[in-house]
């Protein structure tokens, strides 16, 4: 089936594709607009570093539109994913814990969100949100599992179910699930088959698709007297920059975009120039999300983040350092140290948030349950190791803060990091003295100062200690002998 059936706005011609196309089953009711609870999209790209975007300091490529978006609401430099891979980052952002206390804690096969885990998406479904998810989820290895988006609290969904899915941005199919409607007693749960990219063939751009579809969401579920002033949560998840890491390895350069424009006369490496161009790409879909927001007169009462779920990758042919990806920071993607988690969150809500704010408060991506609770005006679950920062985004100032922020990473062994105030601590191995830096002074980390601030490194191995639950899945296992290393890009790697 050719997607532009799927995808076309406004046509209810498709065999009900309810993300893009069907509309509300609810009977229009002139019903009160009033309490008007804000919507949420929260936009999340794919190995998307610090550096990336030019209003976090990217100078040789431009995203005007996300630099827009920074300069009408809030821009958080100290903001960290939950993770320094996709799955653990996403499941964090989910379900509101860190890795030392997740069911998923890395990449890895028979991954799955539990039966019992509630989601951000099943709490606002609760709170009566509609809800939508398009793009990558990551959660899950299989359809087959509990973890898939349809169980978990989202009514429609389009997208890639596991990571090594949604390493090609021109698959030959999507997984999608449509609810029941006025049109369909049943739900559609299936695959969502494209002919365009048949055979290896490359003519249908999956992040574009997303696009249209998250248009079209909105679209069709704007809270008006149709909808009975319902607002919606829209999990936008872009594939951008991530690389093909299996054509990569075939032909060395694995960033698939279209075309290389802005940039094809750059003197650049040509991986370099798809980054670039995938970057601009999903920056221009973003300006048409806002446009259609405003053309619907949501902007002004919708919430979007926009964030990475982890540094960037030096996979697919690109040299992270070609572009400084990490910002002034150490390491990449599956680093610990900044390069690796810090991230880029911009969060815009015109009703709310005053433009043009700077904040350096550090908080991570497992404050986005609590934080959507607070907007939705609901409660969250009881312990979490988030917490709501709708004082920061709404106030400018922050009086409950974390402790500590934590982490740890399996692909390598164990490795471990905690953040206290400016203090941060890094163990680079089981068994291993943690190595210690003050951020305030060394953001980039170039100077261990453990061994002259031994109180301190007491108190972060503490923190070390209490923040880990100990799993049997996640054992602090040591490196695995070189020559043994499991390859980067693998069927269960992002």
């Amino acid at each position: 089936m050719k997607a532009k059936f799927f995808f076309a706005g406004g046509c209810a011609l498709v065999v009900n594709a309810a993300l893009v196309v069907t509309s509300p089953a609810q009977s229009a009711t002139n019903l009160p607009p009033a309490p008007r609870r804000p919507s949420i999209i929260f936009i999340l790209a794919d190995d998307l570093g610090y550096g990336d975007l030019s209003c976090y300091g990217q100078t040789k490529f431009a995203t005007p539109n996300l630099d827009k978006m920074a300069g009408e609401g809030i821009r958080c430099t100290s903001f960290y994913a939950g993770s320094t891979v996709c799955s653990p980052s996403r499941a964090a952002m989910m379900l509101g814990k860190h890795t030392g206390h997740l069911n998923i804690r890395g990449n890895t096969a028979n991954t799955t969100l539990l039966p019992d885990e509630v989601t951000v998406a099943q709490l606002l479904k609760g709170a009566g949100y509609r809800t939508g998810l398009i793009g990558k989820w990551g959660l899950v290895t299989s359809e087959s599992q509990p973890g898939v988006p349809q169980k978990k609290g989202f009514d429609e969904f389009v997208g890639y179910l596991n990571n090594a899915e949604a390493h090609d941005n021109y698959p030959e199919f999507l997984w999608r699930y449509d609810p029941p409607n006025a049109a369909r007693a049943e739900a559609f749960e299936g695959r969502m088959q494209f002919s365009e990219n048949a055979g290896a063939r490359k003519g249908l751009y999956v992040p574009d698709l997303c696009t249209k579809a998250a248009l079209n969401f909105v679209n069709n579920n704007k809270p008006d007297h149709v909808n009975r002033y319902r607002p919606f949560f829209l999990s936008l998840h872009y594939t951008i920059p991530h690389a093909n890491n299996e054509e990569g390895r075939r032909t060395g350069n694995g960033m698939q975009v279209p075309t290389d424009a802005p940039y094809s006369g750059e003197s650049w490496p040509a991986a370099e120039k798809n980054k670039a161009a995938m970057i601009a790409r999903m920056d221009a879909d973003i300006g048409k999300l806002f446009a259609k927001l405003k053309e619907l007169k949501l902007d002004d009462n919708t919430v979007v983040f926009f964030a990475s779920d982890n540094g960037p990758h030096q996979e697919g042919g690109v040299d992270p350092k070609f572009f400084k990806s990490s910002g002034p920071f150490r390491g990449t993607k599956r680093d610990l140290s900044e390069g690796g988690i810090r991230v880029p969150m911009i969060v815009r809500w015109p009703a709310q948030i005053k433009a043009g704010q700077v904040s350096d408060f550090a908080w991570a991506m497992w404050d986005f349950l609590p934080t959507a609770a607070g907007i939705a005006m609901t409660d969250a679950p009881k312990g979490l190791d988030g917490i709501s920062v709708l004082p920061l985004l709404t106030t400018g100032t922050q009086t409950n803060q974390h402790e500590c922020l934590y982490w740890e990473f399996h692909e390598r062994g164990f490795q471990q990091a905690v953040r206290a105030g400016d203090w941060k601590a890094i163990r680079p191995q089981a068994g291993e003295k943690i190595e210690l830096y003050d951020l305030k002074s060394d953001p980039g980390e170039k100077q261990n100062v453990a061994e002259k601030n031994p109180e301190v490194v007491a108190k972060l191995e503490a923190l070390l200690k209490r923040e880990r639950t100990e799993s049997d899945r996640w054992p602090m296992r040591p490196p695995p002998e070189k020559g043994k290393e499991k390859k980067k890009g693998g069927a269960d790697a992002k």
